[in-house]
């Protein structure tokens, strides 16, 4: 990626170009990569427009044809992977390892959509009435709006793109400014297939600019979000006019608890995997640990010496890394703003604490905090970055009590060899998702969705895939 590329929008089989461009930069030592397109209104109404004439063409094609598509577009990424791995690790920061996870997972997620192309069900309900049968059926929304967060950019185009197509609509994906590449680099791999036109679009720029445009459109029938609260409230308030369907992912702070009859070992190795998973800026990853006072010490111990541990750096450069840089300057200010209030709070830095003298780029110190208490903000508040904070409880009631309070309630989970307390908290902890004894990590036929301000709606798994859809009930006397 020597060469500084300027891409193009990609609406109804074609790439426009724009004469705004937005620049996008390697994280690790702020290197230019590539410019992108800011779409306006214009290009905007473009893509709406072509998706829109397009849609109800895709909807009539049977589901197994749909399905056709998305393995063309699976095989393409997969002949493609050793390339669009490097993209994402170059532009995001993301170690190479977990680059690869991402774009092989990406290609498995379109295929595993596929799949679904002959098990999309609607229903036979009885009738109170003699000869009449009626039935439910699922229909696609129409034109469905993608918009895409910087941390696992490349497979948030599949988990948004491979539903609304299984089930006939058509999509409009707007990437994050801050990871973009990969985006247009897998708009390019969908240009080379049959794909009809209008089906798939790709506009760049902005949240301010092309995410605007979007969500305040009336020509959209859903929003498909992730990213941050205040994003998806302003998101929520630009749909609220036309009362646009709304799916949205909008974060968590993730409770791990520990009981004193923990494997501490297994404890820490899961804790530490899902707390340095890209530099910690992954939205169900263990963002708090809750530990049983008797072994609070062990662990506290054990987790610090992992943490401290863990190979950081550029891995642009450095293929051996565990962690990469945070994304961007405001990201770094923010994590170390709130441990320097931490321990302005009464919190204990055991090791890290400051940002990483690491030359260009954003790196910070993988970190742990003992002597956390609820009401402080690294307790409360998101951190995204590899900052863990702890604090001691005396039993399992605790524990949840103080795992439930919390705006968010993405994820949780709970290390313990007691098969009771571990369903006493899977019945107790109010968040969408439970980890027993592993890392935080979401299978694809599962649901991945919170409570409160984690979200509305969620996806992956049937459930995820009738997100994209609406019923229809047909009333049918004889």
């Amino acid at each position: 990626m020597s060469d500084i590329t300027t891409y193009q929008h990609y609406i109804d089989n074609a790439f426009v170009g724009s004469d705004n461009l937005v620049e996008v930069r390697n994280p690790a030592n702020a290197d230019l990569l590539a410019r992108i397109p800011e779409a306006g209104n214009e290009q905007v109404e473009r893509a709406i427009a072509a998706a829109r004439a397009a849609q109800k063409g895709w909807a009539a094609k049977p589901a197994i044809e749909r399905a056709g598509y998305l393995r063309q577009i699976a095989a393409k990424v997969r002949a493609n992977a050793p390339r669009l791995a490097r993209i994402i690790t170059v532009e995001g920061g993301k170690v190479p390892a977990l680059a690869e996870v991402e774009v092989n997972f990406t290609a498995d997620y379109l295929d595993y959509m596929a799949e679904w192309a002959r098990r999309l069900e609607g229903e036979v309900l009885t009738s109170d009435r003699a000869g009449e049968h009626i039935f439910l059926l699922r229909k696609p929304l129409g034109v469905v709006a993608g918009i895409l967060p910087w941390n696992f950019p490349f497979f948030l185009i599949a988990r948004k793109m491979a539903p609304a197509l299984i089930t006939g609509n058509t999509i409009v994906i707007k990437p994050s400014e801050e990871t973009p590449i990969n985006c247009f680099e897998f708009a390019k791999l969908v240009a080379e297939t049959d794909l009809p036109r209008g089906v798939f679009n790709v506009v760049g720029g902005t949240g301010a600019g092309a995410g605007s445009a979007l969500t305040s459109h009336a020509g959209v029938d859903l929003i498909s979000f992730t990213g941050s609260v205040g994003t998806g409230s302003r998101i929520m308030a630009a749909a609220a006019p036309n009362i646009t369907k709304l799916n949205l992912e909008l974060g968590g702070k993730a409770p791990a608890i520990v009981l004193a009859d923990a494997d501490l070992d297994l404890a820490v190795t899961a804790i530490t995997a899902s707390r340095v998973i890209n530099t910690g800026q992954v939205c169900n990853c263990a963002e708090r640990v809750y530990v049983e006072r008797k072994v609070a010490d062990q662990f506290i111990d054990k987790i610090a010496s992992a943490m401290a541990a863990t190979r950081y750096g550029d891995p642009s450069v450095e293929s051996d890394l565990d962690m990469g840089p945070l994304i961007n300057q405001a990201g770094l200010d923010k994590v170390a703003q709130m441990v320097r209030t931490a321990v302005e709070q009464g919190a204990q830095v055991i090791t890290g604490g400051a940002v990483a003298d690491k030359g260009k780029g954003f790196h910070y110190q993988p970190t742990v905090l003992a002597g956390c208490a609820t009401d402080m903000e690294i307790m409360r508040k998101e951190i995204f970055g590899p900052v863990l904070p702890i604090q001691i409880v005396d039993d399992l009631d605790e524990a949840i009590a103080r795992a439930n309070d919390s705006e968010y309630g993405l994820t949780s989970s709970i290390y313990t060899r007691n098969l009771s307390a571990a369903l006493k908290a899977s019945r107790e902890l109010d968040f969408g998702e439970t980890y027993i004894n592993r890392e935080n990590f979401e299978a694809m036929q599962g649901f991945h969705a919170g409570t409160r301000k984690s979200g509305i709606g969620g996806a992956d798994g049937k459930h995820g895939l009738y997100e994209y859809t609406h019923t229809h009930v047909v009333y049918a006397q004889e």
